[in-house]
């Protein structure tokens, strides 16, 4: 047995999460097993190159249209997983890509998305907003869309009564829309099972937090529901914090709000350069110092977790992984033109809209 099978190890997190309207929050330390670590650096390496690719088709015009990249941001979503259940309900804005892969489809399946292909996960129609994955309610467009939403799956789970949460996610952007602040009063008056969060990534679209909100302590925003504020680059410290948000919304309490200061290395989206609101310098320090996927290696190294060689081994393959996704997504047919109109309707007969119908015969005349 090699020096690097070491079971486990336990982790003081650099900065402890900031509370608001509770007396305790998460443990100040979290166990990390070996077999998680590289679970976690896995995914998240999986999930950062994925986004690379993305980045390169586009710059190809092989993809098209809206697409906001994770790179950056994937200790926000590991974490998260690594702290509710497969069986429990998320629901999140536009920048989706890395939860939909964490909720289970397949990166082939998300870049044959992205390129408008047969076999992505929503058969190429839905594009890089709009995917789904059991318990994993997209991808939604509009701003602070998904927050009601996120408030009637929650309703959905004290209903049935079967103990299960909704993570409910929106970013500093979408914070001060009125539709979060009505959710939020009705799943406190309700006392839903909901875990509310807001990815901070810094900036919405092109504007900083301080240029765009009178307070930028997210988690006391939702005034009356308790809230903490969480170090977003660093995977244990989000999974602790996040099963602890769980516990607390499964007994009964209510809901709780979880603020997760992040960074994206891309602009908001593929349109966006990303630096005429922010210096190079600024992203690179970030890189640096912060770096989700670079902690956690730095870290198992250093524990005798890992070596560094197991650790290329498993960069080897993701590439390889990518690469045959990225062949699969730029040579499967697109849907064809009779598919057009699938997945509409449920069961309904035909109706006539503007002289035409979702089963009459399309013909392309391009």
């Amino acid at each position: 047995m090699s020096k690097y099978t070491i079971g486990h190890y336990s982790y003081q997190p650099q900065t402890k999460c900031e509370l608001h309207r509770l007396d305790q929050g998460p443990p100040t330390q979290a166990l990390l097993t070996r077999e998680q670590g590289l679970k976690y650096y896995r995914t998240m390496q999986t999930m950062r190159r994925m986004e690379l690719k993305a980045d390169q088709l586009y710059k190809q015009k092989i993809i098209r249209g809206f697409c906001h990249l994770y790179d950056g941001q994937e200790a926000c979503a590991v974490g998260i997983e690594a702290g509710i259940n497969p069986s429990d309900h998320l629901i999140t804005a536009y920048r989706a890509h890395g939860y939909t892969y964490t909720r289970g489809v397949s990166v082939k399946e998300i870049l044959a998305e992205l390129t408008g292909r047969r076999g992505g996960v929503a058969k190429g129609k839905g594009g890089s907003m709009h995917m789904y994955a059991k318990h994993f309610y997209g991808g939604n467009g509009i701003v602070g869309a998904q927050v009601p939403l996120g408030a009637g799956l929650a309703l959905a789970c004290q209903y049935k009564g079967n103990n299960e949460v909704c993570v409910t996610l929106y970013g500093d952007g979408a914070a001060n829309q009125g539709q979060i602040f009505e959710s939020f009063n009705m799943a406190a008056l309700w006392k839903l099972p909901c875990i509310f969060i807001c990815e901070n990534n810094k900036y919405g679209m092109g504007t900083s937090v301080e240029r765009a909100s009178a307070s930028t302590d997210y988690f006391k925003r939702g005034d009356f529901i308790p809230g903490l504020k969480v170090d977003g680059m660093d995977v244990l410290t989000v999974r602790e914090a996040t099963k602890f948000a769980a516990d607390y919304c499964r007994s009964g309490k209510g809901p709780i709000l979880m603020e997760l200061e992040t960074y994206r290395y891309h602009g908001h989206s593929m349109s966006d350069p990303g630096v005429s609101y922010r210096t190079r310098e600024e992203i690179q320090e970030v890189r640096s110092k912060s770096d989700p996927i670079s902690m956690l290696k730095d870290r198992m190294i250093s524990n005798n977790m890992a070596s560094l060689e197991e650790i290329k081994e498993i960069d080897v393959e993701i590439r390889k992984e990518i690469e045959e996704a990225a062949q699969f997504a730029t040579s499967d047919p697109e849907p064809p033109l009779e598919e057009l109109c699938n997945h509409i309707f449920y069961n309904e007969p035909p109706m006539e809209v503007r002289g035409t119908n979702p089963w009459s015969k399309l013909k392309s005349i391009s």
